[in-house]
């Protein structure tokens, strides 16, 4: 794992460099877990062009750090960013970059009034570049994310019944998937039925499924940092007409993005394999969100898959395709998976069947 982050920070240096910078301090938490191992609370990093590079942490987090960020220098400071800015100014660094989007700018005040003589230069999202295109192993780590999310619902299934309310069923499945060995929930479980299907985020509450309804299921395991995300929609009882012509056109819409999700495509080509099929059924102002996401150590992350999505796909970029069709007041259906796009065709990390589940 040291290798793969010694080449993640040989990455971003030479991007520093080419952005014109000395060095980058990096306080972004989920960027310095990428960078360095470390995860934790109050840490920074500052990688360098030149000299070797720095994770700063305090006390509480000294063993980890030096567990798994053993081939840096450590540094412990309960100011992590204050104490790493004043080393890179004993360094002989001239511009420091730094990540606008997550310093605040009362943070940013403090830094620039310790009158180190640096100037601060905003550097974008250069580490969120980088973690767009997974390695081997996060890719291992996400296709294990998704089998406990796979086997979390299908344990589910004989529990989904008239009567039962939304919260016992989130509780039941968050359950399952710490059960099959999770080391957490990615996100908190959508559990939305009859009409709160037609809710896109609706909080599982305390509505009991009645026969007629359409269930619909957003959830995801949570391993080793990363996230799965899958969503199914089901039917309790015997599915009317509307209900199942609608979930068959969402069922296509989604198998049509998935066909689509290559290296090459464009984000907002594969956003528009699904939208433009909800479209002509006369359901595109129903289809409210974009078609989906990247998913890595943060459950959204890019690319964002819409439509007005600029780039393009490339090889091992895992990505959801979620479309879905919300009718108020009677319900809605979703279907989505979690996948990579590969060369050889999209990899498919969420497996649970899409024919219509009836229970």
């Amino acid at each position: 794992m040291r290798e793969r982050q010694r080449e993640r920070r040989s990455a971003l240096a030479a991007a520093v460099e080419a952005a014109g910078a000395d060095a980058l301090l990096v306080t972004r938490p989920v960027n310095v877990r990428y960078l360095t191992g470390l995860h934790s609370s109050n840490a920074a990093a500052l990688i360098r062009v030149d000299g070797p590079d720095l994770l700063c942490t305090d006390g509480r987090y000294a063993g980890t750090a030096e567990k798994v960020a053993s081939d840096m220098e450590i540094v412990l400071d309960r100011n992590p960013a204050a104490a790493l800015v004043g080393l890179a100014a004993d360094a002989g660094a001239d511009t420091l970059g730094f990540e606008a989007h997550d310093l605040t700018v009362e943070h940013h005040a403090e830094l620039a009034a310790l009158d180190h003589g640096i100037a601060f230069k905003p550097l974008g999202h250069l580490v969120e570049e980088l973690r767009v295109i997974k390695d081997e192993s996060e890719i291992d780590l996400l296709r294990r994310a998704c089998e406990i999310t796979d086997e979390a619902f299908e344990a589910l299934l004989p529990s989904i019944r008239p009567g039962i309310t939304e919260r016992a069923l989130a509780v039941e499945l968050d359950r399952h998937m710490i059960d099959f060995g999770a080391d957490g929930l990615a996100f908190d479980t959508i559990v939305a039925s009859g009409p709160n299907g037609a809710i896109p985020h609706h909080s599982p509450g305390a509505r009991e499924l009645a026969n007629g309804d359409l269930v619909t299921f957003d959830f995801g395991a949570l391993v080793g940092g990363y996230h799965a995300d899958m969503t199914r929609t089901v039917a309790v009882g015997t599915p009317s007409d509307w209900q199942r012509d609608l979930y068959e056109l969402v069922r296509r819409a989604q198998r049509a993005a998935v066909e689509a999700a290559v290296p090459g495509a464009v984000y907002s080509a594969v956003d528009a394999a699904a939208r433009d099929m909800i479209g002509e059924a006369g359901f595109g102002d129903d289809f409210t969100h974009g078609l989906g996401h990247g998913v890595g150590l943060e459950i959204h992350e890019a690319p964002l898959m819409s439509s007005r999505a600029t780039g393009k796909l490339v090889d091992r970029v895992p990505i959801t395709a979620e479309p879905g069709v919300y009718l108020a007041g009677r319900g809605g259906v979703r279907i989505e998976d979690t996948l990579v796009a590969r060369t050889g065709g999209p990899e498919l990390l969420t497996k649970t069947t899409k024919d219509l589940i009836v229970l």
